[in-house]
């Protein structure tokens, strides 16, 4: 029997193959996988030096750390497996290589999405996982319907603000070209701050990440909503049942940069 046709084909055998590529290596895929394992150990590992010298930080213990650090990890994770290689958009530019993206018969960002995945990065959803585990583990939480659906809005909507972040910093690149340093610092950065107390940031950056770049959003906030805790000035509890609107923000900023620089784009000139 013949396999039908959708318009999902084409981007499930682009998958599909760089799947089998990447699995053909074992030895450099194992070792892929140990190198982004231990990075994610070495996160987890500076979140316990930490308490190990101070009990409290931004109103949080260890306990409540653990919780908001795998919500964030496992939310920046999961966008970074989707769409993180959309930081190699630049290398594309220079070398021209991104015009063949346009004579194709399909969406340019599905096309870049699709054009890689990279399986390493799952061994850090393991590791945010297992934090995210103990933190509901070893919290005192009121399960109910509530902290359930809050759980669930992080999840799904952390990732998608990360993964908005992730394709706004791309769309830039049309206009910087050599500045994904620059935006890194947006997404690579906005992944770190997330995943700290935002109580102790200064009042300039919870504005920035908690508004303009709204990674508060994907962890913080949620913790504070899951555990029963009172928000710090600028960021009350009650902000995270807006996790959605958050993302929703971000992703039209994204879509409003996108169309912008493709439509700067003017070819590689080769």
């Amino acid at each position: 029997m013949a396999e039908t046709t959708t318009w999902a084909t084409p981007y499930r055998a682009i998958l599909a193959s760089r799947v089998r590529a990447q699995r053909a290596y074992r030895t450099g895929f194992a070792l892929d996988l140990t190198s982004s394992l231990l990075i994610g150990v070495t996160e987890l590992a500076e979140i316990w030096i930490v308490f190990h010298n101070v009990h409290v930080l931004g109103g949080l213990d260890f306990h409540a750390i653990l919780l908001l650090f795998g919500l964030s990890n496992l939310a920046f994770s999961s966008a970074d497996l989707l769409v993180g290689h959309l930081d190699t958009l630049p290398t594309y530019i220079r070398a021209g290589t991104v015009d063949a993206f346009y004579v194709r018969p399909l969406p340019l960002l599905a096309q870049l999405i699709t054009s890689e995945i990279s399986l390493r990065r799952m061994t850090r959803i393991v590791v945010a996982l297992v934090a995210l585990g103990f933190g509901l583990a070893l919290n005192d939480i009121d399960w109910g319907p509530a902290p359930l659906a809050m759980l669930g809005i992080a999840v799904a909507f952390g990732t998608a603000i990360f993964a908005g972040l992730f394709t706004c910093a791309a769309a830039l690149q049309f206009f910087l070209v050599n500045g994904s340093e620059l935006t890194n610092s947006f997404t690579y950065g906005g992944a770190y701050a997330s995943s700290q107390p935002a109580a102790v940031f200064p009042a300039p950056l919870k504005l920035v990440f908690g508004y303009l770049f709204p990674v508060a959003f994907t962890a913080y906030l949620p913790t504070l909503a899951i555990l029963g805790l009172p928000g710090p000035a600028g960021l009350p509890t009650w902000l995270a049942w807006l996790t959605p609107l958050a993302a929703a923000w971000v992703w039209g900023l994204a879509a409003l940069l996108w169309r912008w620089g493709t439509r700067h784009y003017q070819g590689g000139g080769g």
